[in-house]
């Protein structure tokens, strides 16, 4: 080893420490968080909406501002609810239960399928308002004249941060911690005195509140008062956004971990109420005014500051504050890059969309993973321009969707199980609550909003609904033709020829390297295959096959050895099978987190164990291919082959003709 790749290796050690084994029990303990540090690494994204929600709930006000005192209220007492009633959420689906698993379980497919949808576009929009609100924080601090470069200098974010996520970028929770703890200290410290000093003047500002409304009813009608607050309520339900983060993101939790769980739900609840409620109350409390230029917490913490402190410190203050929003903002559009390709991955499982989705860590599929997302969040930038406003429109309907949607199932479960869970009525009632608030402003946004830009968020998810139905209903007709393979050759007798014993192992003897997945069809098809094309050739037969343990799997030790257990056993049913063929048969698998890593790595051993060896693959061969079966099938076979023919080892496809009629499926 040269001396430059010693220090290299050295230096990445220690920066980075030695590389995790994923099959290290102590690993998952190690990588797992506690409340704390779960609160800094998965309250990032709700936090940040307060750098838009609360001035959005204000603004809709208009003359009548003076209703933000129970707004504030009305704003908190949500933020509780909907974190309470995901705790229940939390303790239903110990494993993590995101709104596309929940609405799946618990309301079926279809209605599933309805959520993932929403949630893909929502992390969609997750990256392009969090970078329009970025820019919009740093823009208030800057000189006007620059402010007609805002919209490209939040283009180039976006894609700064795709070149970050291609080259694997991901968020540290130790990276985070300065970062969050800034933004919390300083909005602490800006609010507190936005609202101390003023704080004699509540009592005075709830007894105005209470005459001017009734004022209102009177003047305006109820039913017109009541528009005015529901409206305000509904923009400002941007502020509500993020919660779901703990109930998606429960794998990575300390054990126990739905009392972790839990308690970050309850710190990220706190934050979040104080941090969108206490900002809509200073608004109220110093009368902040919207300025041209400027976002309303700009002109808020301008105002605080500049009574405490000389001009020169209060305009640090103002852009150390607003560059902790912007900040965090930036990491919570990270979340749309990261969440957005793990609900893909859940999503392609079920067929909904291509099953190479399924595989997080083929480096492929992350980066078409990215494209797609930032992309699209580019589209979405620039279709509004960056204006935020309209942003929180189209965000807060699927936001809110996937909410009303888990409520729903939730409040289904537990009024199927009322005769076998004691506690269901309070848990009913608490899903039930938390059902309305989401509903209501979920209904309220998309009627009040729809001409207004929502249409576009109903529209982009509807069509890629569409196309969510397209894929399926195209594996059906594949699975279908498929199914009767597997019952025409997983079915063979086993009848081993007991005049010819199996050969013993000859390592230096034509061996054949059958890669498999699971024990089904395609691979008996293609030891068939093998058989039929080079008779009496090969003495060795070696099945490989890859566990892969990415973020759905990583859930613990016990999963890991389930799946170990699961791959051990198909491949003991190929060696019986190869031997009653007459060969000899050995097995070798790996468990990891890069499927195409893996595969060479093993590909690679067998092929010094046996020299002689030849490689073999099925895959699937349409009577018309088009860009749809090229998209949905083959992407592991062709890959490999291209990777190990470059390290000149010899591999074969074999083909598995799958008629377009349905009425049969052959070989060729």
């Amino acid at each position: 080893m040269s001396v430059k790749k010693r220090w290299s290796l050295s230096l990445k050690g220690i920066l980075l420490g030695k590389p995790k084994d994923p099959l290290d029990p102590r690993v998952f303990h190690q990588i797992s968080l506690i409340a704390f540090l779960a609160w800094v690494g998965l309250g990032a994204d709700g936090l940040s909406s307060s750098a838009y929600g609360p001035e959005e709930a204000y603004l809709a006000l208009g003359e009548h501002f003076f209703l933000a005192l129970p707004l504030a209220i009305l704003m908190a007492i949500t933020v509780f609810v909907i974190s309470a009633s995901y705790s229940q959420i939390i303790e239903l689906f110990p494993t993590g239960g995101g709104g596309y698993l929940v609405a799946t379980k618990l309301l079926g497919s279809k209605v599933g399928l309805v959520s993932g949808s929403a949630l893909i576009v929502d992390y969609m929009l997750t990256i392009t308002i969090s970078v329009a609100s970025a820019g919009d924080q740093i823009f208030s601090f800057l000189p006007a004249s620059i402010h007609g470069a805002k919209l490209a200098i939040e283009f180039l974010l976006i894609f700064f941060l795709i070149y970050l996520n291609l080259r694997g970028t991901k968020e540290s929770v130790l990276f985070l911690l300065p970062i969050f703890l800034l933004f919390v200290l300083a909005h602490l410290f800006a609010i507190s005195l936005g609202v101390v000093p003023n704080a004699a003047d509540v009592p005075v500002l709830a007894s105005t509140t209470y005459q001017k409304t009734i004022g209102d009813i009177q003047g305006l009608g109820l039913w017109a008062t009541l528009f005015i607050v529901l409206h305000a309520y509904s923009l400002g339900g941007g502020t509500y956004t993020g919660i779901e983060a703990v109930s998606n993101g429960l794998q990575a939790l300390r054990e126990p971990r739905v009392e972790t769980g839990k308690r970050t739900m309850l710190y990220m609840a706190a934050s979040l109420a104080f941090t969108a409620s206490g900002l809509l109350l200073c608004y109220l409390l110093n009368q902040v005014s919207p300025e041209p230029g400027k976002t309303l917490n700009a002109s808020l913490f301008a105002k605080v500051y500049g009574s405490f402190f000389s001009t020169d410190s209060a305009y640090i203050l103002v852009v150390v504050t607003l560059v902790t929003e912007a900040a965090i903002l930036l990491v919570a559009a990270q979340a749309g890059f990261i969440d957005g390709p793990r609900v893909l991955s859940n999503m392609a499982i079920d067929s909904w969309v291509p099953h190479r989705f399924s595989h997080l860590s083929d480096k492929l599929v992350t980066q078409y993973g990215v494209w797609f997302m930032g992309l699209a969040s580019l589209g979405f930038l620039l279709y509004t321009g960056g204006d935020v406003r309209l942003l929180v429109v189209m965000y807060s309907i699927n936001v809110f969707l996937t909410f009303t949607l888990s409520q729903l199932g939730m409040c289904r479960h537990w009024w199927e199980v009322r005769r076998q869970q004691g506690s269901w009525l309070r848990k009913l009632l608490l899903n039930g609550l938390g059902l309305m608030l989401t509903a209501t402003i979920l209904m309220v946004t998309v009627i009040i909003k729809f001409a207004e830009g929502g249409w576009v968020t109903v529209l982009v998810t509807s069509g890629f609904i569409f196309l969510c139905y397209a894929v399926r209903s195209h594996y059906d007709q594949v699975q279908g033709a498929l199914r009767r393979l597997d019952e025409t050759l997983i079915n063979i007798p086993f009848q081993p020829d007991l005049k010819t014993p199996v050969p013993a192992k000859d390592a230096a003897a034509p061996t054949a390297v059958v890669i498999t997945r699971d024990f089904d069809g395609i691979g008996i098809h293609s030891l068939l295959s093998i058989s039929r094309l080079f008779p009496n050739h090969f003495n060795n037969v070696v099945f490989v096959s890859v566990g892969v343990i990415d973020s759905g799997r990583f859930k613990g030790l016990s999963e890991i050895e389930n799946l170990r257990h699961s791959k051990e056993e198909d491949l003991k049913s190929f060696v019986d099978f190869a031997n009653c063929l007459g060969w000899h048969a050995e097995y070798r698998y790996a468990l990891g987190i890069d499927l195409m890593t893996e595969l060479e790595k093993l590909c690679s051993s067998v092929a010094r164990e046996f020299p002689r060896s030849v490689f073999f693959a099925g895959k699937l061969v349409f009577q018309q291919e088009n860009f749809l079966t090229r998209l949905l099938h083959n992407h592991t076979p062709h890959t490999l082959q291209q990777r190990l023919e470059f390290e000149g080892l010899e591999m074969m496809v074999l083909p598995i003709r799958v008629f377009a009629s349905g009425d049969q499926t052959g070989a060729s």
